[in-house]
C-alpha cells in the first residue's frame, strides 16, 4: 500500500447460466474488486457489471489461462449453471491441449478430482479458487420453514430418510436430491439437475411427494455452491409435491420471498432442515 492507497485486486468470475454469476459480481464489486466474467455457453450478458467480458469455451482452456495471465488476476470464483451433458458431449477432437492435459489429470470430467485439477491448474497462474460461499453468506440459510404450511409428522419421517439418502448419493458424486413417496425412492438426481429431477420424480410419484436436497459430506464450495429457486419450487408445485427441503447451512436459496410465495400458491411446505429435524 503506498499513499494510503489500496492496490486494485481483480477477481475472475467464471461464469455459467443463471442468475448467480451476476450477484457474485455485484457483491465482489462491493468489496472494491475489479472483476473480469468469463463467460460460457448460456451465461447471461454482465457487461454492465464487470471491468471486461471474456467469452470463453469449455474445451479451450489454453486462452483462459493467458487471459487471467493478462488481466492480472489474482483469485476466481466458478459461479453458475455448468450443463454436465454439455461437458459429457464436449469431444476430445475439439479440446485444445490444456484441456486435454486437465483431463488427463484428473482421469474424469465428472468427479471430485477434476475440481482439484481445475483449482492446480489456476494455482499454476497465480490464481487462488475462492470459496463461493464468501459472496452468498446470506443465500444459504440455517433451519427453518419459510413457506406458510409446516410439514406434517408423517412428512417429517420422509424428509429425514430423504435427507440420510441425498447424503449418500451426493457422497457418491451422483446428484443431491431424492424425491420419494411413501418411503420408496421414486427419482435420483444424476446430471440431468434439481429441477429436471423434481419434475421426473413428481411425475412417477403423483402428489404428495417429499422431495429433499443435500450435499456430500465434503462438499467443495470452491467449485458449486448447491442452489434452488422460485424456477424449482415452481416444479414441484407443478408436480404436485408435498415437501420441497434442503439441508440448512449447505443448500442456497435465491430469491428465498418469491420462492415461498410460489410455494404458499399450493400449499407447499419449503425449509432447510438440519439432523435435528
Amino acid at each position: 500500500m503506498a499513499g494510503g492507497l489500496a492496490v486494485e485486486r481483480t477477481l475472475a468470475v467464471m461464469c455459467g447460466a443463471g442468475v448467480l454469476p451476476a450477484l457474485v459480481a455485484e457483491r465482489a464489486r462491493a468489496e472494491r474488486w475489479r472483476v473480469v466474467a468469463f463467460t460460457f455457453d448460456g451465461a447471461t450478458d454482465l457487461s454492465a457489471r464487470v471491468a471486461r467480458t471474456i467469452p470463453s469455451r469449455l474445451r479451450e482452456f489454453g486462452p483462459i489461462l493467458t487471459a487471467l495471465k493478462d488481466e492480472g488476476v489474482s483469485a476466481a470464483v466458478l459461479v453458475g449453471r455448468f450443463s454436465m451433458t454439455d461437458v459429457l458431449h464436449t469431444g476430445t477432437s475439439t479440446a485444445d491441449e490444456t484441456a486435454l492435459s486437465l483431463q488427463g489429470r484428473a482421469g474424469s470430467r465428472i468427479d471430485s478430482r477434476l475440481v482439484d485439477a481445475i483449482i492446480a491448474l489456476f494455482a499454476g497462474v497465480g490464481v487462488e479458487v475462492l470459496d463461493q460461499r464468501r459472496f452468498l453468506g446470506d443465500l444459504v440459510p440455517e433451519a427453518g420453514c419459510w413457506s406458510r404450511r409446516a410439514p406434517t409428522a408423517d412428512e417429517w419421517t420422509e424428509i429425514r430418510r430423504g435427507l440420510t439418502l441425498a447424503r449418500e448419493i451426493a457422497d457418491a458424486s451422483i446428484g443431491q436430491t431424492i424425491v420419494l413417496r411413501y418411503g420408496a425412492v421414486v427419482a435420483v438426481e444424476a446430471v440431468e439437475g434439481t429441477t429436471e429431477a423434481v419434475r421426473r420424480g413428481t411425475a412417477l410419484a403423483g402428489p404428495g411427494a417429499v422431495i429433499v436436497k443435500a450435499t456430500a459430506r465434503a462438499h467443495d464450495y470452491r467449485f458449486d455452491t448447491p442452489t434452488i429457486g422460485p424456477e424449482t419450487v415452481s416444479a414441484a408445485v407443478a408436480g404436485g409435491a408435498a415437501v420441497l427441503a434442503v439441508e440448512a447451512g449447505r443448500v442456497a436459496i435465491l430469491d428465498r420471498q418469491a420462492a415461498a410465495r410460489v410455494a404458499d400458491t399450493a400449499g407447499l411446505s419449503l425449509l432447510s432442515v438440519s439432523d435435528a429435524g
